[in-house]
């Protein structure tokens, strides 16, 4: 059932009173592969003066999957209006109080993709709402910036996309075109390969490796040959990655062919960010410049003896010792909800 602008999502709006002191927000969406996160901020008029440390957060929201090309335009849409609805309604807020929203989602790969989702949220919202929509990676950058686009950004979860910004505008990424295109380094990636290992070592065509017994274990299976049953009935992209810590745990028991992955994760994601970096000059002429490097996803945080994001950064200082790396406070739907009100300020000072 197509619940749109006046339909039952946003029935709670006829019970809610009109805030009496006109409190005005802004939204902010993170739409990941695997979950869509919406939060609900004030909205602050005055931009001569730094945001609050640490910045409010009326209310959050959670939902599933938004990104089109993995569950279909329909149920991306649902998605993204449930998680906005959801969130005004515990900040008791309505779209009326509205001034902006930043909606940033895996899956924004073109101009074609803007306007789909620009098309969605004018069917929303009231005209007088200021909406931008941006891919996901740009919303990681500037929750590790406070929302200012400068620098670059390495997103490593279930997929992986290098994005990068200077100053004056410029724009490049890297890498994020999904699983079949070649998202190495990725949690997809990682454990794809991974599983293909466990295959190539039970066929014989490949060193023996304690992945095999890790994974059957974890997926409660009894031989390699049902890996093949287990990946087809379900491929999607989350639950392959939801092996990411098994691989983990095997490299820092010392297994081989878990460590020979996670090293040439490592490879690929260093050069994702280094071919950003290289396109957009964000080094300065000599190499040595200094910039912001965002890192974002669970492949990035640290276990026991591994740590890819570690590992990731020291690969790039290699080329790039300037690199900043950078470790936000705050998650990307926040930094989405700082996007949407930077984009209103200077549109408003024109």
């Amino acid at each position: 059932m197509k619940r749109y602008r006046n339909g039952e999502i946003w029935d709670f709006e006829h019970e809610m009173p009109v805030s009496p002191d006109g409190s005005e927000v802004v939204l902010g969406l993170d739409g990941g592969t695997t979950s869509t996160v919406c939060v609900c901020m004030p909205f602050f008029p005055l931009s001569d003066r730094p945001l609050p440390d640490p910045v409010p957060v009326l209310a959050r929201a959670v939902a599933g999957c938004s990104n089109h090309n993995s569950v279909g335009e329909t149920a991306a849409r649902e998605t993204l209006e449930q998680v906005m609805a959801d969130a005004l309604s515990k900040s008791g807020s309505n779209r009326s109080a509205v001034r902006a929203v930043c909606l940033a989602v895996s899956g924004v790969n073109h101009p074609t993709d803007q306007r789909r989702i620009l098309s969605w949220l004018r069917d929303m919202f009231p005209s007088h709402v200021k909406l931008y929509v941006q891919n996901d990676a740009v919303a990681a950058l500037a929750s590790g910036t406070m929302g200012e686009l400068h620098g670059c950004v390495l997103i490593a979860g279930t997929g992986t996309i290098a994005y990068g910004f200077t100053e004056d505008g410029r724009e490049a990424r890297a890498a994020g075109a999904g699983p079949i295109l070649g998202d190495w380094g990725s949690g997809y990636g990682i454990a794809a390969q991974a599983l293909t290992a466990v295959v190539r070592a039970h066929d014989g065509r490949g060193p023996q490796t304690a992945l095999t017994y890790s994974i059957l274990r974890a997926l409660s299976l009894s031989s390699p040959d049902e890996l093949i049953g287990w990946t087809y009935a379900d491929p999607s992209w989350a639950r392959i990655a939801a092996l990411v810590p098994v691989v983990v745990s095997c490299a820092d028991a010392g297994d081989e062919v878990a460590n020979k992955i996670l090293l040439e994760s490592v490879e690929e994601l260093a050069s994702s960010v280094k071919a950003v970096v290289q396109r957009l000059g964000l080094c300065g002429e000599d190499g040595k410049g200094s910039f912001p490097l965002v890192m974002v996803g669970g492949v990035l945080e640290a276990n026991k003896t591994w740590d890819i994001g570690k590992e990731v950064v020291n690969c790039i200082y290699k080329d790039y010792p300037g690199t900043l790396p950078i470790r936000p406070k705050v998650e990307p739907a926040v930094g989405a909800a700082l996007l949407a009100w930077n984009f209103f300020m200077k549109e408003a000072h024109k």
